[in-house]
């Protein structure tokens, strides 16, 4: 290269070169100061023409040529050198870029010169000192329609979401979109949402996909890369969706559970459950079915529910079967009359009572008459776990069942006794909020042995979506995590951040309110007998010697029973 003394209006504008619209006049008006303050500091590169005339053509420094001359300067000192191989492309763009960073549309349009100069992504990813996958960004954008890029070139710029759809869209698409909405001369402004809006195609994410590559091959899937997304998340995406959801739809049909389904979304993406079934939210047990759908984004979701048991027809009175022989059976009067069994029964209740209420029994033993007694056919639970029938009272009596030896004898260990009574407490307390919730005790119960411990994490979509506004930024209380304006931006940041960490709810904490447990405590208390019925009762008590039952009954009440059971 050489310098040489040039007067500035003999120079050649460059037809090529990178930066095609107007600079900003801010930076006109400080480069022209700069320039009749002190001159041109660096001077501008020209080459020597190649198609035959004897003058330089521009290669970079248009933009302080032009200044020169409005500054009135006569000659200024260029640098003279030879055209590079790819006409001195990069060299200008590189040059454009330090002095004032080029408009987007001019960054496109310079990069794909480039490439079609013979320069990789590589390449020009090193000498910009840019991610090679903005390169690959930006070469995307150039496949904007031609007539958008000029209006894009004025100025008017459509935001990188509606910018990415327009870019992703084919160029026939963009044409018949750009005819509907391209500005006019009483509306200059261009709806980018609209023009977007035009272009936008449903997206399915292989993030989302349960199926492998095989069965997306099958369907004919073809993954693209979304080069706007995250460089470290999975941005593979497919415009065909009813291949994808076909893809999603076999895949649950192979990889359905035992006591498993199919079930359709709602229209805020809930499952449909079969009717009359009961949304599982905690730990499934295995006697629950699960239900698979997919989802508004077309991911597949499964949940647990569980059926309610069907209720045991009441059969009438059963005909008496005849013998092998078809001999008639003759009724014969029993030993004891209905009557007689319904005293024997008010007999041995009061007995019951008594014997529960005075007679010494052992820990171990009381423990395991709690579990008898919830065995009982009385006893009807709407348990939490599992959907109690009609008759579901003999439903506890497993729990029972292994208190009794071979013999039928009540004999067990303790350990035997605590898996009894644990299994039992199961199946009894619940806090669903349905016909099976025990009420405060099972919040006490919980207190008590520390089941907060247990709870899940609560901070998932599902749970958090269920919280107010003020609830919701309360939740960040203690966390790194600050309220947003919008209330589905502050919920997906929170469930980002709880990931990592465990969040219980402070509503789902099993110490009951004070004022409810005051309540039922009010409610349940033991009224207090007066002192006369008292002494009475416990004298009748004392001079009890027949036998007879007076014990939370009128002993004139069994009088008449029991003249009829003499006779």
């Amino acid at each position: 290269m050489e310098i040489k003394l040039i007067d500035p209006r003999s120079l050649v504008e460059n037809p090529d070169r990178a930066r095609r619209t107007k600079s900003s006049p801010q930076s006109d008006a400080l480069l022209l100061a700069t320039i009749r303050a002190v001159g041109i500091v660096q001077p501008p590169v020209v080459a020597p023409q190649t198609d035959g005339g004897n003058g330089y053509v521009i290669h970079s420094g248009h933009r302080r040529i032009r200044q020169a001359i409005v500054a009135g300067l006569e000659e200024i000192a260029v640098l003279v050198g030879e055209p590079a191989e790819d006409g001195g492309a990069l060299r200008s763009m590189v040059e454009n870029i330090a002095r004032e960073n080029l408009n987007p549309v001019d960054q496109w349009r310079a990069i794909e010169r480039l490439v079609a100069l013979g320069w990789t992504e590589e390449a020009i990813a090193v000498a910009l000192a840019l991610p090679i996958r903005q390169i690959r960004k930006l070469r995307l954008l150039a496949n904007v329609l031609p007539a958008m890029l000029d209006h894009m070139a004025k100025g008017d710029m459509p935001n990188e979401g509606q910018l990415r759809t327009i870019a992703s869209a084919a160029l026939d698409e963009q044409k018949e979109v750009w005819k509907k909405h391209k500005p006019s001369k009483a509306d200059p402004q261009v709806s980018w949402w609209s023009v977007a809006q035009g272009l936008q195609k449903t997206r399915m994410y292989a993030r989302d996909a349960s199926f492998d590559d095989d069965l997306a091959q099958a369907y004919g899937i073809a993954w693209v890369e979304d080069l706007f997304a995250p460089a470290d998340e999975d941005s593979r995406y497919t415009t065909d969706v009813e291949a994808f959801l076909g893809a999603q739809q076999e895949w649950m049909t192979a990889n359905l559970p035992k006591r498993g389904s199919i079930v359709e979304a709602g229209q805020w993406g809930e499952p449909k459950l079969p009717p009359k079934a009961e949304r599982v939210y905690g730990k499934a047990s295995k006697s629950d079915h699960t239900a698979m759908y997919l989802d508004r984004d077309g991911k597949v979701q499964s949940v647990a529910y569980r059926m309610p048991e069907a209720k045991k027809p009441r059969g009438g009175k059963d005909a008496h079967p005849g013998s092998d022989d078809g001999a008639p059976i003759v009724n014969t009067r029993p030993d004891v009359t209905r009557k007689g069994m319904e005293m024997i029964g008010d007999l041995r209740t009061d007995a019951l009572h008594e014997a529960l209420s005075r007679a010494p029994i052992e820990d171990d033993t009381l423990m395991a008459l709690l579990v008898l007694a919830f065995a009982g056919q009385n006893v009807s639970v709407a348990s939490g776990k599992r959907d109690v029938s009609f008759y579901g009272a003999v439903g506890l009596g497993e729990h029972a069942a292994r208190l009794f030896d071979q013999d039928g004898k009540l004999e067990f260990d303790m350990e035997t006794l605590r898996i009894a009574v644990r299994s039992l407490l199961v199946d009894v307390l619940s806090c669903r909020e349905n016909r099976s919730d025990s009420g405060v005790v099972a919040r006490v119960a919980g207190n008590i042995i520390g089941a907060d411990n247990f709870l899940p994490n609560m901070g998932t979509d599902e749970f958090l979506s269920c919280l107010s506004r003020p609830a919701l930024e309360a939740s960040c209380k203690g966390t790194s995590i600050l309220p947003r304006q919008r209330v589905k931006d502050t919920r997906a940041a929170l469930v980002e951040h709880f990931q990592a960490e465990r969040f219980v709810h402070q509503a789902a904490l099993f110490a009951p309110d004070p004022e409810k447990l005051s309540a039922w405590l009010r409610k349940n208390e033991v009224a207090e007998e007066p002192e006369d019925e008292g002494a009475s009762e416990h004298a009748a008590l004392e001079d009890d010697t027949s036998g007879e039952p007076v014990h939370g009954h009128n002993a004139d009440d069994y009088e008449e029973g029991f003249r009829e059971a003499a006779e």
